[in-house]
């Protein structure tokens, strides 16, 4: 396919759609202090959600309302605090209700509130939850999912940063008993943006060779190693973009639910796929030079022991989750030390520009 300078592309899209990416950063590091410290660390936050639960999960609407709600926390020094914030339910698949009971929410904090506090530099967060009430595997489905993202970080820092939180959610409405679930926290995504120094981009689409090759590369890679086929960096679904209007590009995965390594009970591949179940792993990446893809499958066994001391370090994960896990990577570790099957599962798979 012909290359097409990034700055042309940006520019027809423009005039086509109307839409506008937001005014670029300049490059180099961002100012200290602009994303705050709530992601640079891993302990688990306990927090204490009160709302008006009951009204809040009958809102099944991209246009829901925020409702108020209040936000008890410890911080770094054992003290309580208390935020006010507001939250709503948001999502695609997970805000049906025939899908989950308890939607993912938003929350939406004021800056003034959260001054001085751990949430610090924070505005509005998702925070991916349960799912389900009453059924014990959808919360470790929220474990796998939080260890996704944790494993794609280990590859790069072109990464949405998470942190896992055990919540108390307290109804408001007192028609509902207080429930406790893991949950995690996703990076804003323009914070992650200028913590690598760069702006968000909107657009509605891109071409392949738009992209930084070298992420675009282990973006698709990742997404055969987790077994995930509902995603287009092109169609930008289930993707941001960072980087500069001239170019680079960087595309930034996220939403892992329909992952085989999960292999969630809601999850199905698209009927278009020559797959049948969402654990058969199917290589999407575009046609590369062999030299790159070797490059992202070097990156992958490099960090072959972190990922795996990742899940093996989580006590909340129960040991047939972990087992599974484990024995879905090692099938993409015996693929990727194998030539032959490289060439058979990715190259023959590859999908023209």
């Amino acid at each position: 396919m012909r290359r097409v300078a990034y700055g042309a592309l940006v520019t027809t899209l423009l005039s086509v759609t109307g839409l506008s990416a937001r005014a670029p950063l300049s490059q180099g590091p961002p100012a200290a202090g602009d994303v705050g410290v709530l992601f640079d660390d891993h302990d688990v936050l306990s927090l204490t959600i009160e709302a008006p639960f009951k009204s809040l999960l009958k809102d099944r609407d991209q246009e829901s309302p925020y409702r108020p709600a209040t936000m008890t926390y410890e911080e770094a020094d054992g003290s309580t605090a208390t935020l006010g914030l507001e939250i709503k339910t948001r999502g695609n698949f997970r805000l049906q209700r025939k899908t989950c009971n308890f939607p993912p929410l938003r929350l939406n904090f004021e800056a003034e509130a959260v001054a001085g506090t751990r949430f610090a530099g924070q505005d509005k967060l998702k925070l991916v939850t349960h799912c389900q009430d009453g059924r014990s595997e959808y919360e470790q489905y929220v474990l796998q999912e939080y260890l996704i993202y944790r494993a794609f970080t280990e590859l790069t820092d072109l990464s949405f940063r998470v942190r896992l939180a055990q919540i108390a959610y307290v109804d408001a409405e007192q028609d509902r008993d207080t429930l406790t679930r893991y949950a995690f926290l996703i990076e804003d995504e323009d914070q992650l943006a200028i913590r690598n120094g760069w702006t968000l981009l909107e657009l509605p689409m891109v071409l392949p060779n738009d992209l930084d090759q070298t992420q675009l590369s282990l973006v698709e890679v990742f997404q055969y190693f987790v077994g995930n086929t509902d995603f287009s960096m092109f169609r930008i679904h289930n993707a941001k973009l960072i980087g500069d209007m001239a170019g680079p590009v960087f595309p930034i995965p996220y939403d892992f639910d329909f992952s085989g390594v999960i292999s969630a009970r809601y999850a199905k591949p698209d009927v278009s796929l020559p797959i049948r179940n969402v654990r058969q792993r199917l290589y999407r990446g575009i046609c590369r030079p062999q030299e790159e893809l070797d490059a992202a499958i070097r990156t992958f066994n490099e960090k072959k022991d972190a990922i795996y001391e990742l899940y093996r370090s989580q006590p909340a994960l129960e040991e047939k989750f972990l087992e599974r896990s484990l024995e879905y990577y090692d099938k993409f570790y015996e693929t990727a030390s194998d030539p032959g099957k490289v060439r058979r599962d990715l190259v023959r798979n590859c999908r023209e520009a």
